[in-house]
């Protein structure tokens, strides 16, 4: 009969499958202390939307004191409404108003408000809603809501450049005279091109002509440059230049000239 250190003997494991049981045992705390020593893989951030809303208000002066004293300031707004869908809204608004020895010699208000639905990535349709008040072109006020089409002839991150044409309606008031009431054919382009992150150069035109009579018209043109300053700051160089082709009275000058400088704040 077996003593109890043979029996011992005999049912003691060989090395291998001891070895085997202790690799099964640790095999878990050993997948813990590896996860636990691996860096967790960097995520990227996820990209930034657009903002909806984008635009500038600008402010501008000039003095001078002397034989002379001159006080000119400049006012001006935009703003676009872009989701990055079909509709884009864009209002605009420009104040100007000069003195020379306590006399007003310039005194203009603008303002316009457009809707526009993009048809294809070039081609869209609008409609517009412009003010316009000027007190040294004889205007005490004029409305000229119109609505058309336009295509982008350039579409690029550095250049766009689009063209426009419609019809609407046109209500003058001029002082001493009834309020003047015309279809108009309407046209107009805008470009914008990046010269650099920072810097911009930017021209528009816009074209009104008596439906019923093609020599009456207005012209306004426009062209700037913009630097900036900061990352949301520019100092902005602006012509504009507005001429009618028949005024209310021969003692209005039919083209007036601005150049204005303004420090524009981004947002």
């Amino acid at each position: 009969m077996p003593t109890c250190v043979e029996l011992f003997a005999a049912a003691r494991p060989s090395p291998c499958i001891a070895t085997v049981v202790l690799l099964i045992v640790l095999m878990p705390f050993a997948d813990r202390s590896a996860d636990a020593q691996q860096p967790a893989c960097p995520c990227p951030p996820a990209p930034a939307e657009p903002p909806v809303w984008t635009g500038s208000a600008g402010f501008g002066v000039s003095l001078t004191r002397g034989n002379t004293d001159t006080t000119n300031i400049n006012l001006s707004f935009e703003a676009v409404r872009d989701p990055k869908q079909k509709d884009i809204w864009k209002l605009r608004a420009l104040y100007m108003r000069g003195d020379t020895n306590g006399e007003t010699n310039a005194d203009r208000f603008f303002a316009q408000v457009r809707y526009e639905r993009k048809i294809t990535e070039r081609t869209f349709v609008f409609g517009q809603l412009p003010y316009l008040r000027d007190k040294f072109k004889s205007i005490d006020y004029q409305i000229a809501p119109s609505g058309g089409a336009g295509y982008k002839l350039v579409a690029t991150p550095r250049t766009t450049l689009a063209a426009d044409a419609g019809f609407g309606v046109k209500w003058e008031k001029n002082p001493g005279f009834d309020v003047k009431t015309s279809a108009v054919v309407t046209s107009g382009d805008d470009l914008e091109f990046k010269l650099s992150p920072t810097s911009t150069i930017t021209q528009s035109f816009q074209a009104l002509w008596n439906a019923n009579d093609w020599g009456e018209a207005f012209y306004t043109f426009s062209a700037g440059v913009a630097a900036g300053l900061t990352a949301r700051s520019q100092l902005k160089f602006t012509v504009l230049d507005t001429y009618a082709t028949e005024p209310p009275t021969e003692d209005v000058k039919k083209n007036d000239v601005a150049v204005l400088a303004a420090v524009v704040y981004k947002f």
